[in-house]
């Protein structure tokens, strides 16, 4: 095994924290000697053990051995004591990381760290996919607000109902179990306030996931259904309403809150709670206001091989909308897979 192919089965261990970890970031670590996987681990659940130490604990002995790992290792006391000092009593002597990791209170202090201690340290090898493994990680430290996730279906001519306002179901069930494991991988699923009058959605995971999401309605009436779904099912998850309308009545009901706030203010607000992912599901006038706002980071789009057709019938995104394509929101990484008898597009 090479340093890219022990670097990739890092990424790979990596991913299996997720929905578990946030808002700690994801990581994975391998340990190698002599081009045999000696050791493997990653971090499991926030709270616990970090990737660095799990794998050590599955090492007998990592003395002389390079250690893999997706991000920088801590050097703070936090929940956990500091990776650093793991590190370096396994006797490793060479780390190799994909990235530093931003939080001030490592910053490359913790590379610095394992220098000072006589370690080989190389940094950079695979940095780009670790980056995109911990983008919603990277935009909460760096914006102080959730990595957006937009997700829509839609017919081949760009429909997401009918001229009637008929929708169910444009995509087929492989792709509404792909929504429903995404759902579970989220801390808010946000709707408008049009979705919620006319399709009344419950916005949980099933099965239930690794989180259980705050389900937010977006309604610039504050209008708030006291029959709708999600109030009688508030054992199933937390709801909130969001409005700038400062009239809107009060909510006495556990679990369920209004906050008065237009968009970058609900951002804020749920950046301050260190919510890490969020899914916008629509409708188009949401996911719209979004796209105007530039707020999108990453969209997931269910593609089905059907014509509507329709004067009428709804595009995924209204608003104001780009003056040019090319001033139209750009993917700068993107990927399409079958799903079932649709098509998968994700992208950031």
């Amino acid at each position: 095994m090479n340093d890219r192919e022990a670097m990739q089965r890092a990424l790979h261990l990596a991913e299996s924290g997720r929905g578990f970890v946030e808002p700690n970031p994801l990581v994975g670590a391998v340990v190698v000697r002599d081009g045999v996987v000696i050791g493997e681990g990653w971090h499991q659940r926030f709270g616990e053990a970090h990737a660095e130490v799990n794998a050590f604990r599955n090492t007998e002995n990592a003395n002389g051995a390079t250690l893999y790992v997706t991000l920088e290792p801590c050097c703070h006391f936090g929940k956990t004591p500091p990776c650093t000092d793991a590190v370096i009593a396994s006797g490793v002597r060479r780390v190799v990381v994909a990235m530093a990791d931003p939080f001030p209170k490592v910053a490359g202090q913790g590379l610095q760290i394992l220098r000072d201690a006589g370690i080989e340290v190389e940094v950079g090898l695979c940095e780009a996919e670790s980056r995109r493994l911990n983008a919603p990680y990277l935009t909460l430290l760096g914006k102080s607000r959730p990595h957006i996730h937009a997700k829509w279906a839609m017919t081949l001519d760009g429909k997401i109902a009918s001229h009637t306002g008929h929708s169910q179901w444009i995509s087929g069930e492989t792709s509404r179990e792909t929504v429903h494991r995404l759902r579970g991988q989220m801390d808010a699923i946000i709707v408008g306030g049009g979705t919620l009058r006319s399709d009344d959605p419950l916005l949980t995971a099933r099965p239930v996931g690794a989180r259980r999401a705050v389900r937010i309605v977006v309604t610039e009436s504050g209008d708030i259904p006291r029959e709708c779904q999600l109030l009688r099912t508030l054992d199933q998850g937390p709801v909130m309403f969001v409005t700038a309308n400062r009239a809107t009545p009060h909510l006495s009901e556990p679990g369920a809150e209004v906050l008065v706030a237009d968009i970058p203010g609900l951002l804020e607000e749920l950046g301050r709670r260190r919510m890490t992912n969020v899914l916008i599901e629509g409708g188009a006038g949401l996911l719209g206001a979004f796209r105007d706002l530039g707020l999108i980071d990453e969209v997931h789009v269910f593609i089905a091989p059907k014509l509507v057709g329709g004067d009428n019938a709804l595009s995924p995104m209204a608003g104001v909308g780009a003056a040019t394509i090319g001033e139209g929101l750009k993917l700068s990484q993107w990927e399409c897979n079958a799903s079932g008898e649709d098509w998968y597009v994700r992208g950031w």
